[in-house]
């Protein structure tokens, strides 16, 4: 064998080696970048959860003081409403979480409570529209008024019973996060 010989192979060598590092960049590159999307996906998702969280608890709070369905208990139903539209526009980041059973729980979660706050809201405004008649409201009106009335209740009772299910979700991905997801309570009674 000549010194050419040796050159051949040196050069073979360095394209394997050259071939094999960027190989493995490209999948240290990949890994990094998977893992950095599920951070903020985790991130996102434990924060709109945790809001969620709040925005039901105060509703509940004011919907136990003076009039149960108030106008501040129906601004924050809506305040929950909005957060399940940031929901939707941002649902594809959910499969940046591995783990398929945390996003079939948040989804599932998610659609729960979005036909639920939109049975309140239903049974809401068709009770308003009842009530609009006036005293010359019939049997017939008052009856569905009382069916309305109990939809909404329930719904919103329903409401509150899901949110039990937020937090546990919220504790699974706040160390995929990789941060603390706020204390919205706290920040939020401070002012």
């Amino acid at each position: 064998m000549g010194a050419g010989d040796d050159t051949v192979w040196a050069v073979v060598l360095g394209a394997v080696l050259a071939t094999l590092g960027g190989f493995v960049a490209t999948q240290l590159e990949g890994y990094f970048r998977r893992r950095e999307r599920e951070r903020g996906s985790a991130l996102l998702f434990g924060e709109l959860l945790t809001v969620i969280a709040l925005l039901l608890k105060m509703a509940d709070e004011s919907r136990s003081r003076g009039e149960p369905y108030g106008p501040l208990t129906m601004r924050l139903l809506r305040g929950v409403q909005r957060e399940t539209e940031t929901y939707d526009r941002n649902r594809e980041s959910l499969y940046d979480l591995r783990d398929g059973t945390l996003r079939a729980r948040i989804h599932t979660l998610m659609v729960r409570i979005t036909l639920t706050i939109e049975g309140v809201f239903e049974a809401h405004d068709a009770l308003a529209l009842i009530r609009a008649g006036g005293e010359a409201i019939d049997a017939d009106a008052k009856v569905r008024a009382a069916a309305m009335d109990a939809s909404r209740q329930g719904s919103f009772d329903f409401l509150i019973e899901t949110s039990s299910q937020l937090a546990p979700l919220v504790a699974v991905l706040q160390p995929l996060s990789k941060q603390p997801i706020g204390d919205h309570e706290a920040i939020a009674r401070a002012f």
